[in-house]
């Protein structure tokens, strides 16, 4: 499966009621999270687990970039269609950025801390990307999770163009921090600053390829690799920042995976009418913190 696995918390549960079968089934599923095939990210994990960094008490990850593609509208397009081909700026199809490409840090802080978060507040909107073409979409989150454990991640993404670009993760243990990117960097140091390693990532596999390897050997040796329940919490704690930046509210765990937010439409089809639509001047309806409302 690929990320994320669902836009909604109705998708997230349907992803892992079917989890619960290839569990039983013993299936193998690959989830495209694919730091957690990325060496310079298992070895840093490795040594958070030996203890080198106690206990992860915090941090800050990043997805801030100038953003992505617009395909201009045809005059032979449907409204269907249209949005099929502008699919990230579409809830029903992709979730906002900050699920659509910023679960990926998320995940990490999460995989790191060994827990899930426990409740999101936050802050968003559209200051830069706000056109008729740019759909329905923020253009900047800022979620701060806060864990069971107590650890809090700071948590922000941005698609503005020339602004500071930034897609790494941060992280604070009770001994030091660590640093980590999907260009292969995991630097750890001590609390004063002094280098304790380095990752050198100049043969490491690539982690796309990785996530393969993988899953076909596991199926070729009668191994089992099951990412779903990971892949479906990640993205579960995704949609909880984006029902928080977008509410201006705290949300729950359990308000998250409660959510009777469901926004995928049952039928499918070129010719249908999508679920949102653009009013009389081709605007399309964006969320208004303290105005939206959590279903």
């Amino acid at each position: 499966m690929e990320k994320p696995v669902a836009v909604d918390a109705a998708g997230v549960r349907r992803v892992l009621a079917a989890g619960r079968i290839a569990k039983q089934k013993k299936l193998n599923v690959i989830v495209g999270l694919q730091r957690h095939y990325q060496q310079n990210y298992l070895e840093a994990l490795n040594r958070v687990q030996n203890g080198e960094m106690g206990d992860i008490t915090g941090g800050s990850v990043y997805w801030n970039s100038a953003g992505v593609w617009v395909r201009e509208r045809q005059p032979d397009m449907t409204e269907m269609e249209y949005q099929m081909r502008n699919w990230y700026y579409f809830n029903w199809l992709c979730g906002d950025h900050i699920l659509e490409q910023h679960i990926h840090n998320i995940d990490v802080a999460n995989w790191f801390i060994g827990e899930y978060p426990e409740t999101a507040q936050g802050m968003g909107g559209r200051e830069v990307r706000t056109g008729k073409d740019h759909g329905q979409i923020f253009d900047h989150h800022f979620v701060e999770f806060t864990y069971p454990g107590g650890a809090v991640i700071s948590s922000q993404c941005r698609h503005q163009p020339d602004t500071f670009s930034r897609v790494e993760e941060h992280l604070r243990g009770t001994y030091g921090t660590i640093e980590l990117d999907q260009g292969g960097k995991a630097l750890m140091k001590d609390r004063n600053g002094v280098l304790l390693y380095d990752h050198n990532s100049m043969n490491d596999p690539n982690p796309y390829q990785q996530e393969h390897d993988d899953l076909f050997a596991a199926i070729r040796n009668g191994n089992v690799i099951d990412d779903t329940e990971n892949g479906a919490k990640a993205t579960l704690s995704a949609i909880m920042g984006r029902l928080a930046t977008y509410s201006g509210q705290m949300i729950t765990w359990d308000q998250a995976i409660n959510s009777q937010e469901d926004i995928v439409p049952d039928n499918l089809d070129w010719d249908v009418e999508p679920p949102v639509l653009p009013d009389e001047n081709g605007n399309y309806p964006v969320p208004v913190p303290g105005v939206y409302q959590p279903v």
